[in-house]
């Protein structure tokens, strides 16, 4: 589980441009949850996930996963715990490697120079079934350079990779926002397949509303640093992507106006 209490983060802070990036958040996600994030650019997405994996301090407030107090752990001993996958395809993979070096790399986290000796049989047919996993034929192109994939396909590889060691939390952040609309709904399949075959719990964090209202249990509508609302259960499952925009609108004007 996640429990984000009461998180605090301003950045500049006593200067002309001080800003105010988490405003005594909280958020909580249940075990094998799957919640996501939308909010206008400067909403707190992405402090807010940089948070939870340690590359942004927090100025007060505690980040628990799993029930333990992660708030003052260092990215990475985090890394054991959490995984993320980046909006850039390009990021969490190795272009010149091949798709099983790529699977070895994320297992053994080891140099090139061993990843030939490490690709057991064994090893090959365990990353054969997970790649299965995602529908888009990877596991019968082991051999491929990473490079030659496309970027849905790249991304979904960078998924498995994430995912590979079970975490406790899946962070996607975005990862589905450089793709063109059909791969996306692609990778996006591939990502609910994932995390449903692992009982993932999973935060994500995405500007696509149609995604919003069509994947995970929760939708968190994140503004200034604080959530302003949650949709889940039966009111989730009516609600309508025109639904969710009219909810933004009223949330952000309101607060506008108590501002």
């Amino acid at each position: 589980m996640l429990e984000i209490r009461s998180a605090q983060k301003t950045f500049y802070r006593g200067q002309a441009d001080e800003k105010i990036a988490l405003d005594r958040l909280n958020l909580k996600l249940a075990t094998g949850e799957f919640g996501v994030v939308i909010g206008s650019n400067g909403a707190g997405k992405s402090s807010m996930l940089n948070a939870i994996s340690g590359s942004l301090s927090l100025d007060s407030g505690q980040i628990l996963v799993n029930g333990q107090d992660v708030s003052n752990m260092p990215v990475h001993k985090r890394a054991v715990r959490l995984a993320r996958v980046f909006q850039d395809p390009m990021k969490g993979t190795a272009a010149s490697m091949t798709v099983a070096e790529n699977m070895l790399l994320a297992e053994l986290r080891s140099s090139k120079r061993t990843l030939r000796r490490g690709l057991t049989p064994a090893r090959i047919a365990d990353y054969r079934e997970r790649l299965a996993i995602l529908g888009l034929g990877l596991e019968s192109r082991m051999d491929t350079r990473v490079e030659l994939l496309s970027g849905g396909q790249r991304q979904s590889l960078s998924l498995i990779m994430a995912v590979g060691g079970s975490p406790d939390l899946l962070l996607l952040d975005e990862h589905t926002a450089a793709l063109d609309p059909r791969t996306a709904d692609i990778v996006m399949a591939a990502t609910v397949r994932a995390v449903e075959a692992l009982k993932l719990t999973t935060l994500m964090v995405t500007h696509n509303m149609q995604h919003a209202v069509d994947f995970g249990h929760r939708v968190i509508m994140l503004d200034a640093g604080k959530v302003r609302l949650e949709i889940a259960g039966e009111e989730k499952a009516n609600t309508t992507v025109a639904d969710l925009i009219g909810h933004f609108a009223v949330k952000t004007d309101r607060m506008l106006l108590a501002s």
